[in-house]
């Protein structure tokens, strides 16, 4: 039988994803619109972004926060066209976003000494393959395979080369080993669903000892540039912004700090994902036509939960179609290059009651089609 209840909120968009529980825009500090980002209050907000950021995830003492242009791409891009090249690289992908950072690393910075470590989407690549004399670049969590990293054993601790991390659906709401990673990458409109097109960059004092000795032999567009006369532009990572950032969308974020705050902290908002992902886990269990798309338990994402149905690719997507005609599930296919099926975010953001009414909903939408 058609099922009777609907989630209250049917956003399960993997990004830009839900906005926190209680959202509501006009509790902003909206003092901020129409001011410059140059302005006292404006570079104070960003500031706050920058240290509350820091303060928030209990980043290593050192560790440097900026906010960026172009979201979590413009971060990663920023990071790898400033940074790479000196050293061997060593790249990791297991989905899409791995697999572009590999091509922009081969085919546009066209570096040399360049090994690419790869797996099938739902499986993770061998990551004991990264030298530790070479740079290391991946995604903690691969955000269109549901494929996550569950430890970081592989990184030594007496590396010489620098750890490149694309978090950008992992930063709050996966455990994070800080002091084994250098460059951090993440994006608002993920974990904390926030406002797409800012990326924030985080450093480690060691990106910073190479950025501050290394010149790479290539031009840097000004957006990408991260030092001035061999010194660290310390202003990006203190409120001045490299171009002008949009100031409701920095409300918009200072707004969901405060939410994780509220609910607990980053060990909340952890809980909270794993949780969800429990929800899901259970009805997998139980139903035989869905199975997580990530093959190994310690390794199936808590936020962007991907899933094999036993349809072919048009009645997956006529079963996407019918959950979102009834209004209790928006944006759940599978990444366009992904394999067909579907994307549940169970981010922090998401409530749990949510999915569990959504459930009986995908078991009606599939007898539908089937």
């Amino acid at each position: 039988m058609k099922p009777s209840v609907k989630p209250n909120n049917p956003n399960f968009s993997s990004g830009p994803c839900s906005k926190r529980p209680g959202y509501d825009v006009s509790k902003l500090d909206l003092s901020l619109l129409g001011r410059s980002h140059r302005s006292a209050i404006g570079k104070a907000a960003l500031s706050l972004a920058c240290t509350k950021t820091a303060e928030v995830l209990g980043l290593p003492e050192g560790y440097r926060v900026g906010v960026v242009p172009g979201s979590d791409t413009g971060a990663m891009e920023m990071a790898m066209w400033s940074l790479l090249g000196q050293r061997p690289v060593d790249v990791f992908g297991w989905e899409s976003f791995g697999q572009g950072w590999i091509t922009d690393i081969t085919k546009q910075l066209k570096l040399e000494n360049v090994t690419s470590v790869t797996a099938e989407y739902g499986q993770l690549p061998d990551m004991s393959q990264a030298n530790p004399e070479h740079d290391v670049v991946f995604t903690w969590n691969g955000t269109t395979s549901g494929v996550k990293l569950d430890n970081a054993d592989w990184i030594a601790d007496d590396r010489t080369g620098l750890t490149i991390c694309d978090a950008t659906s992992a930063v709050f709401a996966m455990d994070m080993p800080w002091e084994k990673l250098d460059v951090i990458t993440y994006s608002w409109q993920k974990v904390l669903g926030g406002e797409g097109g800012h990326g924030m960059l985080i450093l480690s004092p060691r990106a910073v000892e190479r950025l501050e000795s290394y010149v790479p032999d290539r031009a840097l567009p000004k957006i990408f540039r991260l030092t001035a006369k061999g010194k660290l532009i310390e202003g990006i990572f203190e409120g001045a912004t490299i171009n002008t950032p949009s100031m409701l969308c920095v409300a918009d974020y200072l707004d969901a700090l405060n939410w994780v705050e509220e609910i607990g902290g980053v060990k909340a908002a952890i809980t909270k994902s794993e949780q969800n992902l429990a929800v899901l886990s259970a009805f997998v269990e139980k139903t035989p036509w869905i199975s997580f798309l990530a093959e190994n338990e310690a390794n199936r994402s808590n936020t962007s939960v991907c899933f094999s149905l036993d349809l072919d690719a048009a009645k997956v997507k006529a079963m996407i179609k019918l959950l979102a005609d009834e209004e209790v599930a928006f944006d759940i296919g599978s990444y366009k290059d992904a394999p067909a099926g579907m994307r549940i975010w169970a981010g922090a953001t998401v409530e749990a009651a949510d999915l569990e009414a959504l459930l009986p909903w995908l078991e009606w939408a599939y007898n539908e089609v089937a």
